[in-house]
């Protein structure tokens, strides 16, 4: 067995309704669905998320699309208008939920490796100063 990121196997979207968050989580390959539904878990994501969802987690299954919707209670501080936080829609909930790690067969793992939303040559142990001269780092600022 191999851990792999959700990225690898599923793409995903999420948002907001009030204080609610959702996310849906889609199998790229239909192969792949049923190591899904035994991993990825309420309480997996639950405790992937933890520090940003207060409430609980709740998975409905969509076996016919291969995807599951995720519902994170109280995980806006508030939502919307209400909310100090920088991502109040819950925007980018879907992004860390794809960082979340699963086991799978190896064989899983060779076949996805590079797949997903992962540009060509990224590495989770690419440093800064790895980066090529040609797309230099800027810490978020530009020259």
């Amino acid at each position: 067995m191999t851990r792999v990121q959700l990225v690898h196997l599923a793409h995903a979207r999420s948002g907001d309704k009030g204080d609610t968050a959702n996310i849906g989580l889609i199998a790229y390959d239909p192969a792949h669905h049923p190591l899904l539904r035994e991993q990825v878990t309420a309480a997996r994501v639950k405790a992937h998320l933890a520090p940003l969802v207060a409430g609980e987690v709740e998975r409905f299954e969509l076996p016919k699309l291969f995807a599951f919707n995720f519902l994170l209670h109280n995980a806006l501080g508030g939502g919307g208008t209400l909310s100090l936080r920088t991502d109040a829609q819950g925007k980018v909930l879907s992004t860390a939920l794809l960082r979340m790690e699963i086991d799978v067969p190896d064989e899983v793992a060779r076949a996805v490796a590079g797949t997903g939303r992962v540009p060509a040559g990224w590495s989770p142990a690419a440093r800064p100063e790895a980066r090529s001269p040609a797309r230099p780092h800027h810490g978020g600022r530009r020259p």
